[in-house]
């Protein structure tokens, strides 16, 4: 087992943890290229970063970032876009330089050449230093659904229901919800140097519990992260409640 485990008190203490990981990195390399995540997980990490930013002035002027994926269909300016969701919570509060923010554009003309516009991107950049994952309770990271290669590079992808459910409480209902997003694959997300890998809640238990006890599995995508040689678990006491004695 290669995932490191650090235990968080609750949600607040998981974000600052991480934050404190993700500062350290863009310290030490000031051009970082860090991989982001949305949804509620990551948001108290965010906190945290514009909150250092305020108090210490850590600068991101030449970090640079990729987001894991997009919702198919949505205009940037659609404020359930993932564009729109990292201008809110991050990028907006800090001193990073726009054309150094990456989002997959889910308005593509062609999705398939955005799919090879954005593996070539990632590739050009130098690949990804530091990649914050959140896990679903189907067990995907990023939109790789249970089934989804382990060979993927970025792709389009329907989404499963629990998925679209899940997400729905951002949206005025289940039906708004779009049904494809473009993804980072999950041989993408392998390529990253180091993975920090975010669950909080008792929502999360199940999967976190599979994670660990369940056998390497495509019906269990988070499931390949215990073949990456360098991933750290930051979790909370309710996510990791039913998990056992793991370190």
């Amino acid at each position: 087992m290669n995932i490191h485990v650090i235990r968080a008190e609750n949600y607040e203490e998981m974000g600052r943890i991480a934050a404190k990981k993700v500062i350290k990195l863009i310290k030490e390399h000031p051009a970082a290229v860090l991989g982001l995540a949305t949804g509620s997980t990551p948001v108290g990490l965010y906190r945290e970063l514009i909150q250092d930013y305020r108090q210490n002035g850590t600068s991101y002027r030449s970090v640079r970032t990729v987001n894991l994926d997009e919702y198919v269909g949505l205009d940037q300016t659609d404020h359930n876009s993932y564009f729109s969701f990292m201008r809110e919570m991050l990028f907006s509060h800090i001193d990073i330089k726009e054309q150094n923010t990456n989002i997959p554009n889910g308005k593509a003309d062609s999705l398939e050449e955005e799919c090879l516009r954005y593996d070539r991107l990632i590739t050009d950049l130098g690949g990804v230093d530091l990649q914050v994952l959140g896990i679903g309770r189907n067990g995907h990271i990023g939109f790789n659904e249970p089934g989804t290669s382990f060979e993927s590079n970025v792709h389009v992808v329907q989404l499963d229901q629990s998925t679209r459910e899940a997400n729905s409480r951002f949206f005025d209902s289940i039906d708004s919800v779009p049904s494809e997003a473009l993804t980072m694959g999950i041989a993408t997300i392998l390529r990253s140097k180091e993975i920090l890998l975010l669950a909080s809640g008792a929502s999360k238990a199940e999967a976190i519990k599979q994670l660990f006890e369940g056998s390497v599995s495509e019906e269990f995508p988070a499931s390949i992260l215990k073949n990456h040689p360098n991933v750290t678990l930051i979790a909370d006491q309710d996510a990791l409640q039913l998990a056992g004695n793991i370190e």
